[in-house]
């Protein structure tokens, strides 16, 4: 009989890159934000039920006090997403965070980890000039309104044609059918189907297919450098893209619950 070796550690503790939705907040109005956090949900129950977000309050004139910002909190979970903590910003809302028990998240980590590793103010505390910079450089994600785009002549009526690059920040979505992306898609970029998705180009941001929860959609990537790839609903996140399937081209399909990734 094969008996594991006990070990001393009750367990490991390491930061990982994880899917998390940002809820960027514009107006403290929690009825508000309940319906339109249900009304996003039921367009993709795959995809955003029982969703992870984190709550950005950054781009509200003041910051709520304790009890609106638990207001907006149980309407996120009323709507059927879990907050898990609030978005960096300034020192007010760490010392906000700390009064409720929620911890501070990053809202896109490239955003406040510099390639080098060393450790940087979050954006929202830099000088106003160089904020400004690092927002354009790399936006930052939330839940707007995704980019359609119209069928390209010689596109298949049922699929839905995105040309060129669809850049960090941006979410395309193709509603009841299939995406076809000619272009590269950036680190936290997003691109998202109803059905399968092709991308004719490099994939460094996130694809999700079959997001009505289309156990059969596929995903065909050119160029295989994935933050997160999902169908249905399972999905697999790589901090480190394995050496057989880097720069790649690959599909990606379920077999049960399982998500699996193969060269073509």
């Amino acid at each position: 009989m094969n008996v594991k070796a006990e070990t001393s550690d009750a367990c490991d503790l390491r930061f990982g890159q994880v899917g998390i939705a940002c809820v960027r907040v514009r107006r403290v109005d929690a009825a508000a934000l309940c319906d339109e956090l249900e009304r996003r949900v039921r367009a993709a129950p795959a995809m955003f039920s029982r969703a992870a977000v984190v709550l950005d309050l950054s781009h509200l004139l003041d910051l709520p006090d304790d009890g609106a910002v638990d207001a907006l909190l149980e309407a996120v979970r009323s709507a059927g997403m879990l907050p898990v903590g609030l978005a960096y910003g300034t020192s007010e809302t760490e010392a906000l965070a700390k009064r409720m028990g929620l911890p501070l998240i990053a809202k896109f980590r490239a955003a406040y980890e510099p390639a080098g590793g060393s450790e940087t103010a979050p954006a929202a505390e830099l000088p106003r000039s160089k904020a400004k910079t690092r927002e354009e450089i790399q936006p930052e994600p939330d839940l707007r309104e995704p980019i359609l785009s119209a069928p390209a002549p010689g596109t298949s009526i049922g699929a839905q044609h995105h040309a060129g690059a669809v850049r960090s920040g941006q979410q395309v979505y193709a509603r009841d059918r299939d995406l076809i992306v000619t272009g590269a898609i950036a680190n936290g970029a997003e691109v998202i189907a109803d059905g399968n998705i092709h991308i004719y180009g490099g994939l460094r941001g996130r694809a999700m297919a079959g997001a009505q929860g289309d156990e059969k959609a596929r995903i065909f990537v050119s160029d295989f450098r994935a933050e997160l790839v999902a169908i249905a609903g399972h999905y697999r996140v790589f901090e480190k893209i394995p050496d057989d399937l880097e720069g790649q081209s690959v599909q990606c399909w379920l077999d049960g619950e399982k998500l699996l990734i193969a060269k073509l």
